[in-house]
């Protein structure tokens, strides 16, 4: 006989929630049915003290359905997410940045999705897409105008015209501090909006000039991840030297070198992340590619602290207690204490873009640990299988719950 879970005292089901330790727990209880979901939203202090490490988005193959995988406990959840298939170029917040060519009016929309809000059959929440206006930066009609003569060439310089992108805020909880900023060009220059306030972007390098010069530097030498870290925002770019810039009303401003860089490598990328209060860490990530067997390995990793006071990078041989997330999303760093799964010292890498090799199968992933410099395999085979065979690069993403 079907129960009806509709009709539970409501101090029954608040010691319940009161009980609840992980957020997909929590997902799960709102998504029962209605008076459920209210009973979580007047709960909802509880979820703000909750945070997940990230989960692994895995494309299923089919139409625009996803799968969340947990590799704190190995288990691929029951929830299925609509995601656009478009080209993806990064996640953050819990959020999904897609870039796509608008042939209508020949330009390039700049789209936030939260899948957590597209769930298979449930209605979708009306704020689960944001469309930001178009990256159309100084001498983009040029770029435009010389690359379309090579149709196949247009078509993929198009795709990946946006390198990488990050939010400095939730935008459905918090969308006034909510900047936008993407990494793109073929020279991954610097570009920011800031959500609601701004019809237009700014285009860093263009705007402040000689100032910003040595971020923007042709070859390989360009920007590779953002962070921000309380009013500032960070850059590290090829050569690993740090940036830092402040975003204001009227531009942005105080752009400042603040750390040299250790080493150039062509394979090696870098990832930045703040592991703690004020502590910026620099990932590299050294990349073999074996092209007679078509396969882009991990070597190993490198972790740099920025030491604030000497503008100078220190490398670390221990992450201590944390964990860190990275690949095409934004870098992610958590308490592994929290988490009894959950591997502290280590890094739990994805195979993302890069800038050589990105046609490669997604079999660079897995978990390092940075004192024994070792590496484990994180996926049971069914979900290893899985993340091999698709044909869209899994993503690290936070967990997001709006009530």
């Amino acid at each position: 006989m079907d129960r009806d879970w509709s009709n539970l005292p409501k101090n029954l089901l608040d010691s319940v929630v009161e009980r609840l330790m992980v957020t997909t727990d929590y997902m799960r209880f709102s998504l029962v049915c209605m008076s459920w979901y209210s009973v979580a939203k007047d709960n909802k202090s509880k979820l703000a003290m909750m945070a997940p490490p990230p989960m692994l988005l895995i494309y299923t193959g089919e139409e625009d359905l996803w799968k969340l995988y947990n590799a704190m406990d190995n288990k691929i959840l029951d929830l299925q997410l609509r995601v656009p298939n478009k080209r993806l170029c990064g996640s953050s917040k819990g959020w999904l940045i897609f870039a796509d060519w608008n042939v209508v009016d020949k330009n390039l929309g700049v789209t936030l999705v939260n899948p957590f809000f597209r769930v298979k059959g449930r209605r979708e929440k009306e704020n689960s897409v944001i469309r930001l206006p178009p990256l159309t930066p100084p001498g983009w009609r040029k770029w435009v105008r010389v690359r379309r003569k090579n149709r196949d060439d247009w078509v993929e310089r198009c795709q990946y015209y946006v390198h990488k992108a990050t939010l400095s805020a939730d935008p459905a909880s918090d969308a006034n501090d909510c900047i936008v900023v993407v990494i793109y060009e073929e020279r991954l220059r610097l570009a920011f909006i800031r959500l609601g306030k701004d019809k237009t972007w700014t285009y860093i390098d263009e705007r402040v000039g000689t100032s910003v010069s040595s971020i923007v530097i042709n070859g390989c030498r360009g920007i590779e991840e953002v962070a921000r870290v309380e009013d500032k925002f960070y850059g590290v770019n090829y050569g690993s030297e740090l940036y830092s810039f402040k975003v204001t009303p009227q531009s942005s401003s105080d752009v400042k070198l603040a750390a040299c860089g250790v080493e150039q490598k062509v394979f090696v990328k870098r990832y930045l992340v703040e592991a703690k209060e004020r502590v910026i860490l620099m990932v590299q990530r050294y990349i073999k590619f074996d092209y007679e067997v078509g396969k882009r390995v991990t070597r190993k990793f490198r972790i740099f602290e920025l030491n604030l006071d000497e503008c100078e990078w220190i490398e670390k041989q221990s992450l201590g207690d944390v964990a860190l997330f990275v690949g095409d999303n934004s870098s992610v760093s958590v308490l592994a204490s929290n988490f009894p799964t959950c591997q502290p010292n280590c890094i739990y890498f994805n195979h993302d873009r890069s800038r050589a090799g990105c046609e490669f199968p997604p079999h660079d992933f897995g978990v390092y640990n940075v004192v024994s410099q070792s590496f484990l395999d994180p996926y049971p085979t069914h979900v290893k299988t899985m993340v091999e065979t698709t044909d869209r690069l899994p993503i690290w993403i936070m967990p997001t719950i709006q009530l």
